[in-house]
């Protein structure tokens, strides 16, 4: 699995953990095109290498000519999902205005539909988590984990006055994270950085055992002596471990939803961090032809998949029931072949391989650019990586 750690040392931000994505090889050209599917005019993204206590980094910074900075939630959801982005951006970019338009509620004891954003809802911000969203697409990002969050000290100036640090929204919505102060002045993690990091996040603590490939350092915007204002990414590949997991099954059953709804239950749910979702064909009373909603996830996200079914579907309510899962270590190995670099998801017993399964999607693509069969790609994978095995083996 491909999974990306936020190392928080000193906070973060909307920009910081853009800049930080860029250096860690999302191509900047490429993402400022995708960005240009927002069909909102009045911005520019630029990146600019800075140097932070000896530490070269990335600042990303988007300049605008928009004189609106307030918005409601209902005003960026509409920006986003009447964009050119992928579903699973936009799924992934409303969760997180979603997550702090919740926690502003709480502060301000509100509606959220009421909600009027200040700060946030300026297009700087939005083009941060929309960028953010979508450099995560572009590197393939499975799972993701956060180490505690220096949030800093003192205070800091807003539209509704002089706050101590961290200020009420961030403090809402790092509910459950690890976090600390030191002597360090400022306000070191953002809203919009928290809002980003706590949607994406599935657990939070030291790093976690993980082959490095990546790594990358976001600039923010302040200057310390001796104490690089930076937030680092480090990315790379995470065995799972086989294990016996107690996880959690939630069910519903409905009889008038849309096949398309469906389809958008299942990739909600699988964005919203569930292991899996089917559909079952059931027969409800008086004999009416229905679904049966299946999804099976870990205990920290059962809440927001039950919200999400609520909220997408017309069911009155939902059953929940622990299970026991043991499932073999694996990993996924990148292969070189003739027709491009594959993935090959392995999965291991006793340390022997017993399943190598290369990425359909990858080989699909594959096939179809080199005009040759499927199964000729998924040899080729294969054989690539029993020979990659082989020369481990030998050495």
């Amino acid at each position: 699995m491909k999974a990306l750690y936020f190392d928080c040392f000193a906070g973060a931000s909307g920009d910081m953990i853009l800049g930080a994505l860029v250096a860690a090889g999302v191509d900047a050209s490429l993402l400022q095109l995708q960005l240009k599917a927002l069909n909102v005019p009045g911005f520019e993204l630029e990146f600019a290498t800075v140097v932070k206590s000896g530490i070269s980094a990335t600042h990303a910074r988007v300049h605008t000519t928009e004189q609106q900075t307030h918005r409601h939630l209902s005003d960026i959801l509409g920006i986003i999902y009447d964009s050119g982005l992928s579903d699973n951006v936009k799924v992934r970019a409303a969760r997180i205005f979603s997550r702090l338009a919740e926690a502003e509620a709480r502060v301000h004891n509100e509606p959220v539909e009421r909600i009027h954003f200040h700060e946030v809802g300026a297009l700087d911000a939005i083009v941060d988590v929309v960028g953010a969203s979508i450099c995560f697409e572009l590197l393939g990002i499975e799972g993701f984990s956060c180490s505690p969050l220096h949030v800093g000290s003192g205070f800091v100036d807003m539209d509704h006055g002089r706050f101590p640090v961290p200020p009420p929204a961030v403090v809402e919505l790092l509910k459950g994270a690890p976090t600390y102060a030191t002597e360090v002045k400022g306000e070191l993690v953002t809203p919009t950085g928290a809002a980003i990091i706590t949607t994406v996040c599935s657990e939070f603590g030291p790093l976690p055992m993980m082959t490095l490939r990546q790594n990358g350092y976001g600039a923010g915007t302040r200057n310390y002596d001796k104490f690089p204002n930076v937030l680092r990414v480090l990315i790379g590949d995470r065995a799972e471990a086989a294990d016996d997991d107690r996880l959690t099954i939630i069910e519903t059953n409905v009889d008038d939803l849309s096949p398309q709804v469906l389809g958008h239950v299942m990739e909600s749910s699988f964005e919203l961090g569930a292991l899996d979702c089917y559909f079952t064909p059931i027969l409800m009373k008086k004999n009416r032809p229905a679904t049966l909603i299946s999804i099976l996830c870990d205990s920290a996200h059962s809440g927001l998949l039950a919200e999400m079914l609520f909220r997408e579907t017309t069911t009155l309510g939902v059953r929940t029931h622990s299970v026991s899962r043991h499932a073999l270590a694996r990993e996924v190995v990148s292969v070189e072949t003739r027709y491009g670099p594959i993935n090959v998801k392995v999965a291991w017993l006793n340390g022997r391989v017993v399943n190598d399964m290369p990425e359909y999607e990858q080989c699909r693509a594959a096939a179809l650019r080199s005009n040759v069969a499927l199964r000729v790609v998924e040899d080729a994978a294969r054989t690539a990586f029993a020979q990659t095995k082989a020369k481990q083996n030998s050495s």
